[in-house]
């Protein structure tokens, strides 16, 4: 075999054989056929979008509080002598029952010294018109005598001008003539004086009089009557104790209404405005053109023990920490339709979810997982993806309003495609 091919001409023979065997399969072959490649197609879910009618709505949360809490402070002192056997902590008492009494001796024993002080200044102003009646008698008497007086001295003048009496005669007349109208000066002074010393005395009467009225007010303060129907809250106070003006006595909880003050984020509060047409600045006026609605719940309680509750008021200033806005509804009779185990009584202290309703809007809405990062997938023009940019107003639970990106009639692909 190293001899074959060390012979030039075969070598090259087998070289061209070769070539012809590569040839030949070529030409036998059959042509290679070029297919088309597209894009695969993809099966998405897709919603038409459409305007819809949707409530805005959010949650806030808050603790209860009675609507009316009376704290009872003793307007006179003196010992407790009664009180109600229901007023302990948590009892209830109706309206119109007398709760608490204070021994009224003391106060008893000041009124008769009131009253007899005004008795005694009505006296003394009695008898000071009767002093001014026999004064204006007696002057009367007196201006009289006073005019007879005169008549009298001008006869002696006449006759001492005729010297038909002695000079004393005249002196002795004129001497008696001073005392009348000296008498008639006293007198009238002393009337003049009755108008000062009437005020006076009506000013007497009018200051026990006062003081007559104080005492019976607090007499009347010696006892204490619920005002409402109330559940009781602290109790400071026992039977026997004495107890000063100012003293704490008991505390009373109105029952036909509590009050929750939800406390709910700033953002969150755009989500309730976002329909609303506001016209004024007046937080009364605000609060009634935005005509929020609200539902009460219990944070982890049963589903069924819901409370309607009306929006009544915005708290006074913005919670600086947490940046929420109070947002005060009422519950009322929340004592009623009480089912065990399963609807409790509202009472002080509970903790609850306030749903808060605005009034309906038209929105374009999607699911939330149909947005990606501010943007969606649509399907466009012949069935081909869409990306578009939307701008969301807010969203709410599995869903989101879109204000603008989105036109009535886009079709949303509502499910993830990847790759893109």
């Amino acid at each position: 075999m190293k001899s074959l091919f060390q012979k030039p001409l075969i070598f090259f023979v087998v070289i061209a054989l070769a070539a012809l065997i590569v040839v030949m399969m070529m030409r036998n072959q059959a042509p290679v056929e070029h297919q088309k490649v597209g894009l695969v197609p993809k099966q998405v879910g897709v919603i038409e979008v459409v305007s819809q009618k949707i409530h805005p709505t959010t949650t806030a949360y808050g603790s209860v509080e009675h609507g009316v809490a009376l704290q009872n402070r003793a307007e006179v002192s003196g010992k407790i002598s009664y009180m109600h056997p229901d007023l302990k902590q948590g009892g209830s008492i109706a309206a119109g029952v007398l709760v608490l009494r204070i021994d009224p001796e003391d106060v008893e024993v000041s009124l008769k010294q009131s009253e007899a002080d005004l008795q005694s200044n009505l006296s003394s102003l009695q008898q000071l018109d009767e002093e001014e009646k026999t004064s204006r008698r007696s002057l009367r008497l007196a201006q009289d005598s006073l005019n007879v007086g005169r008549k009298e001295l001008q006869r002696i003048q006449d006759m001492w001008d005729k010297r038909l009496i002695a000079r004393s005669v005249l002196d002795t007349e004129k001497q008696s003539l001073l005392q009348l109208q000296q008498s008639v000066s006293d007198l009238q002074g002393q009337l003049n004086t009755y108008v000062s010393r009437r005020a006076s005395a009506q000013a007497q009467i009018e200051r026990a009089s006062q003081q007559v009225r104080s005492q019976q007010t607090n007499l009347g303060r010696t006892e204490l009557y619920m005002p409402f129907d109330a559940r009781i809250g602290s109790v400071p106070v026992d039977k026997g104790e004495y107890v000063s003006v100012g003293t704490a006595l008991f505390e009373a909880l109105a029952t036909d209404r509590v009050e929750i003050t939800a406390q709910l984020p700033i953002q969150q509060m755009a989500k309730l405005v976002s329909g609303a047409s506001l016209s004024t600045a007046k937080m009364g006026e605000v609060l009634q053109q935005l005509g929020l609605k609200a539902k009460v719940s219990l944070v982890g309680g049963q589903k069924q023990a819901v409370w309607q509750a009306e929006v009544i008021r915005f708290s006074e200033a913005i919670d600086p920490v947490r940046r929420t806005l109070g947002i005060v509804v009422a519950v009322d009779n929340p004592y009623e339709k009480i089912i065990p185990g399963k609807r409790p009584p509202l009472i002080k202290g509970m903790y609850t979810a306030v749903d808060l309703y605005a009034p309906a809007i038209d929105a374009l809405v999607i699911p939330r997982k149909a947005i990606h990062e501010g943007r969606v997938y649509l399907v466009g023009a012949e069935q081909k993806l869409e990306i578009r940019a939307v701008e969301v107003l807010f969203t709410q639970g599995d869903f989101a309003l879109i204000s603008e990106g989105l036109s009535v009639g886009d079709k949303v692909i509502v499910n993830d495609l990847i790759p893109v």
